[in-house]
């Protein structure tokens, strides 16, 4: 909590001085250029843009300590009730990608260093040359082509839910889970219908870059002279897996925490491609409006969420080897 609070500090400072530097007035693009002068500076005095930047920030500081962000001056909401609605929207979304970047990244590591002359491997060698160089929004473009248009066997890039059903009660916020606590199937294969193509964009795009790591680090420990002392003692091969596993899970986690943070903000264009009605589409509609609550709103948040995984990675270090001391 020590270390936590100062970058929470350091990323509101950083974040509140760079979007004021955005281009354009707020006033004026909520008013438009019919404007007179007065009425533009009573809305700036309503939105607190009177003053000095530093009277600005304070104010600012403390409306955060209150647990206040400021109403979006587009959606007239509170900026803590669009973000509480669209949070879940995109923590479902990265969850389930993260899972199936690490089923996918993983398992062809392992895979290509086991059996490092079959079909596997060789698809996972080409894989890997590709999948960093290719970006998240032609990946989910050609997708929705393939397989929504042409194959027709994904349904629609349009939101969460089919529009003809009713979103199941609030629990979770993850309407897959929801849909199953409330016995509402027809909702649950809607919300997995629907996650399907971005889940796979998100996962092609990134499992690339775990599994290249992944597969350095476990063929150095496969090939290790305690692995091979294990097979001449008679260690089955799965056991063998599992040990050497188990030894590159550090590097792995670390892998991992980075993509889980870097998927918050690939899911910007996903989620606009998408439809999705998540942080991403949010981020994008303040940005283009100078929505500067909404925008600050969403860098919190975003900086939160990523100082919350890094400080789970460290705990995992923990608890993966005892002895790297976290």
């Amino acid at each position: 909590m020590g270390v936590l609070l100062p970058q929470m500090f350091g990323v509101l400072l950083a974040t509140f001085l760079l979007i004021r530097m955005l281009p354009g007035d707020p006033a004026l693009l909520m008013l438009g250029n019919m404007a007179t002068p007065e009425q533009i500076a009573s809305l700036r005095e309503r939105l607190s843009l009177n003053g000095s930047l530093w009277e600005q920030f304070v104010k600012y500081i403390g409306s955060v300590l209150r647990g206040d962000l400021g109403i979006s001056m587009f959606t007239n909401n509170s900026v803590v009730s669009d973000l509480l609605d669209r949070v879940p929207a995109t923590l479902e979304l990265i969850v389930y990608a993260m899972v199936l970047t690490i089923v996918v990244g993983v398992g062809l590591a392992i895979i290509s260093v086991v059996r490092p002359q079959g079909l596997t491997s060789r698809i996972g060698r080409v894989y890997g040359l590709a999948a960093g160089a290719i970006p998240d929004f032609w990946v989910g473009l050609l997708l929705i082509y393939f397989l929504f248009y042409i194959a027709g066997v994904a349904p629609a890039p349009f939101g969460r839910l089919d529009a003809m059903i009713s979103a199941p009660p609030a629990i979770t916020g993850f309407l897959t889970v929801d849909s199953l606590i409330a016995g509402d199937l027809v909702a649950f294969r809607s919300a997995v219908g629907r996650l399907f193509l971005p889940v796979l964009t998100l996962a092609i795009v990134n499992a690339g870059a775990l599994m290249k790591m992944t597969q350095t680090v476990f063929a150095d420990i496969y090939r290790s002279e305690f692995i091979r002392h294990g097979r001449a003692s008679g260690l089955s091969e799965r056991t063998l897996i599992l040990s050497t596993l188990r030894n590159s899970l550090p590097p792995i986690i670390t892998m991992v925490g980075f993509l889980f943070g870097f998927l918050l903000g690939a899911a910007v264009l996903v989620e606009t491609i998408f439809a999705w009605g998540g942080l991403g589409q949010y981020a994008v509609s303040a940005v283009t409006n100078s929505d500067y609550p909404a925008l600050q709103g969403f860098v919190l948040v975003a900086a939160a969420f990523i100082l919350i995984v890094y400080t789970a990675v460290d705990v995992l270090y923990g608890i993966a080897d005892p002895r790297i001391e976290v």
